[in-house]
């Protein structure tokens, strides 16, 4: 197993970071190695904004659900969606693309490419030592948080990321079990897949006992549907679609 393989496998999410900033060189680094990830046809449909003004940090932490790791931590970035550079460069080309741009195909293509490019971020701040966490509590209010980074159309932000020198060892949190996740030449039945999650049922269940001193009994399956029994943030397609994104 190479360094790289231990690195994504020893992956934990760190909500409480010493009070020691990231260098400029780690920034740039951090920043680079997400512009090295794969994008759809190399269209870059992300940017990255970096969050160094302690005022603003502390208003994206308010607006993320007072989630203090967003205000106190070595770097935040917000990753966002971003079409408003290809209008300019279309601008340049004098041509019209507001029809892609629009199209349900362009958010997923700018949805993901977002998603690898923070990911990339993710496993390089963590290969030099550091800790991060993904911060979707921003969605909450978006609204507001573009608004306060001044996001114009075409720009949406999608989620932050906290990076920073670890203060806390949360633990490996268990994963689904392998079988219940990879499937070959097909889908797999139900009557394969309900053994492997009633068993990872146990397992979480007992996971969060040991780690909570008998305070939280519930496994995974029972959270899920519990959190998700209820819609949340049911105002994102209007606000997506005033930003002029996904209306087709």
């Amino acid at each position: 197993m190479n360094e790289t393989i231990q690195t994504l496998l020893a992956h934990q999410s760190i909500r409480k970071f010493k009070e020691q900033p990231l260098t400029e060189e780690m920034i740039q680094t951090l920043v680079q190695s997400a512009q090295a990830a794969s994008t759809s046809s190399y269209q870059q449909v992300y940017s990255i904004i970096g969050i160094e003004d302690p005022a603003i940090k502390k208003e994206l932490a308010t607006l993320a659900g007072n989630q203090t790791y967003v205000e106190k931590n070595g770097y935040f970035f917000v990753f966002c969606l971003d079409y408003h550079r290809h209008q300019l460069i279309a601008t340049m080309a004098g041509t019209n693309i507001d029809d892609t741009v629009q199209s349900k195909e362009a958010f997923m293509v700018g949805t993901i490419d977002v998603s690898l490019a923070a990911q990339n971020l993710a496993i390089a701040a963590e290969s030099l030592g550091l800790g991060i966490v993904y911060i979707g509590g921003l969605r909450n209010n978006l609204e507001a948080v573009s608004s306060l980074l001044e996001c114009p159309d075409h720009v949406v932000p999608l989620f932050g990321m906290a990076v920073g020198y670890p203060d806390a060892t949360p633990g490996l949190k268990p994963r689904l079990p392998k079988e219940a996740v990879f499937h070959v030449n097909g889908y797999k039945k139900d009557e394969e897949a309900l053994p492997v999650l009633e068993a990872f049922e146990q397992t979480t269940a007992t996971y969060y006992k040991e780690r909570t001193g008998g305070e939280r009994q519930e496994g995974w399956a029972k959270q899920m549907a519990r959190v998700m029994e209820t819609p949340n943030r049911l105002y994102m397609k209007e606000f997506i679609e005033s930003k002029g994104l996904d209306k087709k």
